[in-house]
C-alpha cells in the first residue's frame, strides 16, 4: 500500500497566485518542505506524493478524459483504438500511459525532459511503456529523431503539459511531426489559451494549429481538469484530431516560435 504523505496547501497565499506558481507543504520527519506544483523533478522523487496531490486531493481528471475523447474521436473512423501505437509526450510518471494501457492500445512511447519521470515510471509502473526517452524535443538531433520515428506511432498524446513552460510549443510541434503523416493527436490546454487577448506564442501556435490545414479536429470538450489549491474548478479544453500533414518550418517561424 502506498504510503500516505502530510501535505498542507497555504492558505492567504493562494488566492493570488498563477496556476504555474502554486505551492504545497510536505510535512515531513525534520521539518516542512515547500514544493512548487511545477517542480516535476521534486515531486516525482517521492514516491506516490503526484498522485496524492494532484489526483487525491485536486480530483484531477485529464488523463481519463483525454483518453476517452482520443476513443471518441477513433470510433468515427475505421481506425481500431486497441491498434494505435502511441507517443506520449510530456508522459510524466506514466498516468496517462497507464490509462491508455488499460485501454489497450498496441505500443506505448514516452518521452519527458527530466530523468526523475523515467525513474518514477520504473519505480511505480514498470512495463508500462515499450520505450522511454528523456529528451528536449525543442533540440532532438537527426539521430534521435530517426530512431524515435521508427517506432512509427500514428498517435500523439500530451496531457496537463502544454502551456507554462512545460513543454515549448516548438517541441510540441517536432513530436506532431515525428509521429506519422496520418495520425491521431489529442491533447488539453488552459481555457485560457483559447482566449484571442493571449498573445503569448504558445497560444497563438495552438489556436492557429487546430484551425489548419494540418489537423482535422474531431472533437473538442470543456470539462474540469482539476480543483486549484483553494478549491475553486479549473476548465481545460480536450481536443482530439487527424492529423493530415507535418507541420512546415515556415509555420513556426510565423508564430514567432522558431524554426
Amino acid at each position: 500500500m502506498q504510503k500516505r504523505h502530510r501535505i498542507q496547501f497555504p492558505q492567504a497565499e493562494s488566492t493570488h497566485l498563477g496556476q504555474d506558481e502554486a505551492f504545497f507543504y510536505l510535512q515531513q520527519s525534520h521539518g516542512q518542505r515547500k514544493i512548487r506544483f511545477h517542480d516535476y523533478d521534486e515531486i516525482y522523487q517521492v514516491p506516490g506524493l503526484y498522485e496524492q496531490v494532484f489526483y487525491d486531493r485536486l480530483k484531477c481528471v485529464s488523463p481519463s478524459k483525454v483518453a476517452s475523447i482520443l476513443d471518441s474521436a477513433v470510433n468515427q473512423s475505421r481506425d481500431n483504438f486497441s491498434e494505435l501505437r502511441v507517443l506520449d509526450l510530456g508522459a510524466g510518471n506514466g498516468m496517462m500511459g497507464e490509462e491508455l494501457k488499460k485501454r489497450g492500445v498496441s505500443r506505448l512511447i514516452g518521452v519527458d525532459i527530466i530523468p526523475e519521470a523515467y525513474e518514477a515510471v520504473i519505480r511505480d509502473r514498470p512495463g508500462t511503456y515499450d520505450a522511454y526517452y528523456i529528451e528536449d524535443f525543442s533540440n532532438l538531433n537527426d539521430e534521435k529523431t530517426d530512431e524515435i520515428a521508427s517506432w512509427q506511432c500514428d498517435c500523439m498524446v500530451t496531457v496537463a503539459a502544454l502551456g507554462f513552460g512545460d513543454i515549448p510549443g516548438k517541441a510540441f510541434l517536432a513530436a506532431f511531426n515525428i509521429i506519422k503523416s496520418e495520425a491521431w493527436v489529442a491533447f488539453n490546454i488552459k481555457e485560457t489559451f483559447f482566449d484571442h487577448n493571449d498573445e503569448s506564442g504558445f497560444s497563438k501556435m495552438i489556436r492557429e494549429l487546430i484551425f489548419s490545414k494540418y489537423l482535422d479536429v474531431y472533437h473538442i470538450e470543456r470539462y474540469r481538469h482539476r480543483l486549484s489549491i483553494d478549491g475553486k474548478p479549473l476548465f481545460y479544453f480536450a481536443i482530439a484530431g487527424r492529423k493530415v500533414a507535418d507541420v512546415p518550418d515556415e509555420f513556426l517561424e510565423s508564430k514567432g516560435i522558431g524554426a
